[in-house]
């Protein structure tokens, strides 16, 4: 690869990168703020790089089944099953940081799905002229 290209790149990275993500005082003031706005971000850090790997984890299962080939059967379905059991410990985890109910939420995206699908079922032309902000 051209060493100007990746000097060029590295460059644009870091000068479009914030502060906070530079900086670990600039970090820790940001935590700070947020802690303050009753966020508790170690929770929410938690949550956030927990749900991560969870959902990575749970996306090989599906990746060897899909792709690979390798047999669906009881050992498979409760891997997944437990890696679901993972994945909800992080969003309790993040609703504790937040501060809501795992019950709002749900009602919440409901609320927003059923908007978005008026008939309550998967329609393209639906999907496809929803609301800037539910992307």
């Amino acid at each position: 690869m051209n060493q100007n290209l990746l000097e060029e790149y590295t460059d644009f990275v870091d000068k479009v990168t914030s502060e906070a993500s530079k900086s670990s005082d600039k970090m820790i003031e940001r935590i700070e703020y947020l802690n303050f706005r009753d966020i508790e971000m170690s929770r929410l850090l938690t949550a956030s790089v927990g749900l991560s790997g969870e959902v990575g984890e749970f996306n090989e299962i599906i990746k060897k089944i899909m792709f690979q080939e390798k047999t669906f059967d009881d050992v498979t379905h409760e891997h997944m099953k437990r890696e679901l059991g993972d994945i909800m410990w992080y969003v309790a985890q993040a609703c504790l940081a937040l501060k809501v109910s795992l019950v709002d939420v749900i009602n919440e995206n409901k609320d927003k799905l059923s908007k978005r699908f008026p008939q309550h079922r998967f329609d393209e032309s639906d999907d496809a002229d929803r609301d800037l902000k539910d992307f």
